[in-house]
């Protein structure tokens, strides 16, 4: 493995929603002049993971001849390793990981197995194939984004649950948001989450749908997940 990347400056988790991440693992295969390339991308949640991941791949082809890694872990995307396992100096890891870094993802790993087909590739094939492989399975992988999100809870008289519980269906999701499971007790608790951005815009149609009578109370900010 090459060393760890330097850090950058570190940043809030508030400020700076963790980078996306692939929502599940990909395995793609790509042939160059008769040389397999099966890449298998999987998000991690640390470097453990990640090491479990390569073992695992390893072990499953084990009549393999490289087994060429990179990987990117953490909130800031501090930790950055790549391995080039017996090809050429910069040929495999270090092409895989400027890919990765490229995507912008982060708690991601990467494992290129190639199984050698005869034909020597030179330095530029053994690149373009390894960078290549990465990039075929980025494309065929489903992205998960981190979102930084408001909490709301509107409470509200049971015979005005309804009609703020559809304002709520029909605004807050058209704004980048959700909208949660209600709570119902001596009065209905309709919370959201809705993006900082547009929470002024809420309150103010929150208070012309109910001319006034319903505000928002604000709770925590949190990040979540969400699909591509």
């Amino acid at each position: 493995m090459s060393p760890d990347a330097p850090p950058p400056a570190a940043g809030s988790a508030l400020t700076a929603p963790r980078a996306p991440t692939v929502a599940g693992p990909v395995t793609v295969e790509t042939v160059v002049k008769k040389s397999r390339f099966l890449a298998h991308l999987s998000p991690v949640t640390d470097v453990t993971h990640a090491e479990s991941v390569i073992t695992a791949v390893r072990k499953e082809h084990w009549d393999a001849r490289h087994h060429c890694v990179a990987m990117i872990v953490g909130a800031e995307r501090a930790m950055q390793r790549s391995s080039d396992d017996g090809e050429p100096s910069g040929t495999a890891g270090a092409p895989m990981l400027t890919t990765l870094q490229q995507s912008g993802l982060t708690d991601v790993v990467v494992v290129v197995t190639r199984w050698f087909g005869g034909t020597l590739l030179g330095t530029g094939g053994l690149v373009r194939a390894y960078s290549g492989a990465v990039s075929t399975a980025l494309d065929a992988a489903r992205i998960l984004r981190r979102v930084r999100v408001q909490e709301l809870t509107v409470d509200a008289p049971h015979a005005e649950a309804g009609r703020i519980s559809a304002f709520l269906h029909a605004w807050v999701p058209d704004h980048g948001g959700t909208v949660l499971a209600p709570v119902y007790d001596d009065v209905a608790h309709l919370p959201v989450l809705v993006p900082p951005a547009h929470v002024p815009a809420f309150d103010a149609a929150l208070a012309e749908t109910t001319l006034g009578r319903a505000t928002a109370v604000r709770g925590e900010v949190r990040v979540v997940e969400r699909s591509d």
